[in-house]
């Protein structure tokens, strides 16, 4: 069995299964060394939280428009399998409330709030207010690209805790991180060095690099300290590469 480097599954196992859907959250389940899940997580028209990465429903359904724009009936009658494969033929969006379930107990959950220009001005409610619900904040870490995001979750849901997508080429996370009071940093895998994953993790902030999918990066994120986190969409790489019962 392996300690180091927590394997974290991107959208579920979403090079096997279409991401973001539960056939890719139950693949990942099935392997033991998986102990995080990744996923995206949007407002229907009437409200309901679900799991899609794209604003646009037309790389990963079979339906068009705007997420925002559709009520969640009638989001569940697309099809977001079949652009995978024809053996996903069917598989719907998920609720988030469908993901939580699915995952309590067996695995945490990073949890990406897609609100950058806030298209819902109400998803860091309704998304907390159901994860209380579960009773599963401590579960989950909430994640955003989106500065106000974060800022809205650290004044109206203090206990739970939230990270930072970070992509910006040549400045720092740190002073963000600190002044949007995250404790939870997610990073493109090639721009993580080894004296930032120290200076965090020496702090008690947990690191999370993506999206990794070659045995020889992750392999590289390894060394570099055994706390990172390795988001893949490939996690039968990361158990060929790292896994040992």
């Amino acid at each position: 069995m392996s300690d180091n480097n927590p394997c974290v599954a991107h959208r579920g196992f979403s090079g096997k299964a279409p991401e973001n859907t539960l056939a890719a959250i139950r693949m990942a389940l099935e392997l033991p060394y998986v102990t995080w899940l990744e996923i995206d997580v949007q407002l229907s028209r009437d409200g309901v939280p679900v799991v899609i990465h794209d604003y646009s429903l037309d790389r990963t359904t079979n339906g068009h428009g705007r997420v925002k724009e559709m009520d969640y009936a009638n989001l569940r009658r697309l099809d977001a399998g079949s652009w995978k494969s024809k053996s996903y033929r069917g598989e719907k969006i998920p609720s988030l409330e469908e993901v939580l379930e699915l995952a309590a107990g067996r695995a945490k959950l990073n949890i990406e709030l897609k609100n950058v220009g806030r298209p819902y001005p109400d998803l860091e409610r309704r998304v907390t207010e159901l994860i209380a619900s579960k009773g599963m904040r401590e579960e989950v870490v909430l994640t955003s690209f989106d500065a106000p995001t974060l800022r809205r979750l650290r004044d109206s849901a203090p206990d739970f805790r939230t990270g930072l997508i970070f992509d910006a080429r040549w400045s720092s996370p740190v002073r963000p991180m600190q002044q949007l009071g995250c404790s939870f940093l997610s990073i493109k895998g090639a721009r993580l060095n080894t004296a930032l994953a120290r200076f965090l993790t020496q702090r008690g902030a947990e690191v999370m690099a993506w999206t990794v999918d070659k045995p020889e990066s992750m392999r590289r994120l390894a060394d570099i300290h055994s706390d990172i986190m390795i988001c893949t969409n490939r996690p039968d790489l990361w158990g060929e590469t790292f896994w040992r019962q």
